[in-house]
């Protein structure tokens, strides 16, 4: 058991709340804060994508024990559903029995804040930090940033105040401090399909849908309520592009011609489409995480990624497994744990966010592509044959605890040997033949 602290955290969203259950199971006073309303009051919709929980998210869950009360709002999706025109095809993820799991974004935020009430977390709601003193962990509270302040003094202070956070912002001010933001020229918007009248969904309930279009793309996660959330993602500029769709009719006219087996599923599509707002996707990146044994950054506010491998959410949520096991391993020495936490996410968050940046271009351009679902399949046939061999990249980020940046290094690797595999002739008829085997193992050594 650690000393008691008494530890601030800013920000209430997903790795907030997680990480307060954490705080509190080590036996600290833990205080929440954020700038927003109690989403428990709200109604929580129009920027949202959903999440897709997997082995990492899990594992820290059912570290606290919270695990099988997540599962029951969660639907399980055991593989990809490619709407390509007339054609669906089906593509299972990982190996027979494995699933990652949708769960509504709000709900899941409702739910963490209340079970980190009931560990003994408070929450102050609309409270807005406007800054951070790093060498005394004193927060300043205010109404407006050129208003009075008032003084919070903290043994701890955790920023899981997302990729525009405030605590970071103070950090960014030290010397020897990097920082980047890149924002992709893509966008987003959400959208809604709505349960048949009787509950059930419209679509397959246990599949991720992706609608690949190249440049943009759209896709829907089920919910409990029969719903699907949608999300399209598309340029801000250009000839198909959130810019190109200025009134209904054009809206109308670009769903029939590019997804119309979704015009019978959407009823609301102009409505959401206009009213709902269009979000920015960034990747941020910056080092140090941490200042001395007093502030450290976790989540989204150390490294904010794209959504495209379903793993923003789940590394946060590692973040948290791997502070805890430092915690373990170094008592009341902070200042190591510091050190050592940040040192060992660093190289996994950097090779998350190159991962994550690569799947938009799987997901919207390659699950459409021939050669690319042969790949998928030879690889899955490669390794239900030689599992101790070979692990799909897409099983090594999902499926397992292992490094992202192993999982990025060995994916590379292994993608060279199928690039050598793919021009061999006539290879459509003959993947799953001796000899393709034997040339994969060839390769591999």
């Amino acid at each position: 058991m650690q000393k008691s602290l008494k530890i601030a955290i800013v920000g209430s969203g997903l790795v907030g709340s997680l990480l307060a259950i954490y705080l509190k199971k080590a036996g600290h006073t833990v205080h929440v804060y954020d700038r927003s309303p109690d989403i428990r009051k709200i109604r929580f919709s129009g920027r949202s994508i959903n999440l897709a929980m997997s082995n990492r998210g899990w594992k820290a869950l059912d570290g606290v024990g919270i695990g099988d009360e997540v599962r029951e709002i969660a639907i399980a999706m055991d593989k990809r559903a490619i709407h390509l025109g007339d054609k669906l095809n089906f593509q299972n993820y990982g190996q027979e029995g494995q699933s990652i799991y949708s769960i509504s974004r709000g709900a899941l935020n409702r739910k963490m804040i209340d079970l980190a009430e009931q560990a003994g977390a408070e929450f102050f709601f609309e409270q807005k930090i406007w800054d951070v003193t790093l060498s005394d962990a004193t927060l300043h509270i205010g109404e407006e940033e050129r208003g009075e302040w008032e003084e919070l003094k903290f043994d701890m202070v955790f920023g899981a105040d997302g990729a525009f956070s405030r605590i970071r912002h103070r950090m960014q001010r030290q010397s020897m401090f990097n920082y980047s933001q890149e924002f992709l020229n893509t966008g987003y918007k959400e959208l809604n399909i709505p349960p048949n009248p009787d509950g059930t969904h419209k679509l397959d309930k246990n599949s991720f849908h992706i609608w690949p279009r190249g440049e943009y793309m759209l896709i829907a996660l089920p919910n409990l309520d029969g719903s699907f959330t949608c999300t399209l993602f598309m340029p801000f500029e250009g000839e198909n592009s959130f810019a190109s769709l200025t009134d209904r009719k054009l809206v109308e006219a670009f769903f029939e011609k590019n997804l119309p087996d979704t015009i019978d599923v959407i009823p609301n599509l102009t409505e959401d489409f206009f009213a709902n707002p269009t979000s920015t996707l960034v990747t941020m990146k910056c080092f140090p995480w941490t200042y001395e044994d007093k502030v450290a950054l976790i989540g989204d506010a150390c490294h904010a990624i794209v959504p495209f491998y379903g793993q923003g959410m789940n590394a946060g949520f590692e973040d948290i497994s791997v502070l805890y096991e430092l915690m373990n391993q170094y008592g009341d020495d902070w200042k190591t744990i510091f050190s050592e936490y940040e040192k060992s996410r660093k190289p996994n968050a950097d090779a998350i966010a190159e991962l994550s940046y690569r799947n938009f271009m799987e997901m919207s351009s390659k699950t459409a592509d021939e050669k690319f679902l042969l790949q998928k399949k030879i690889e899955k046939h490669f390794a239900e044959k030689h599992p101790k061999k070979w692990l799909p990249l897409y099983d090594r980020v999902t499926f397992s605890h292992r490094p992202y940046s192993e999982a990025l290094a060995i994916g590379d690797f292994q993608n060279a040997i199928m690039e050598e595999i793919l021009k061999i002739e006539n290879i459509e008829n003959i993947w799953d033949s001796e000899e393709i085997e034997l040339k994969i193992l060839k390769l591999l050594v």
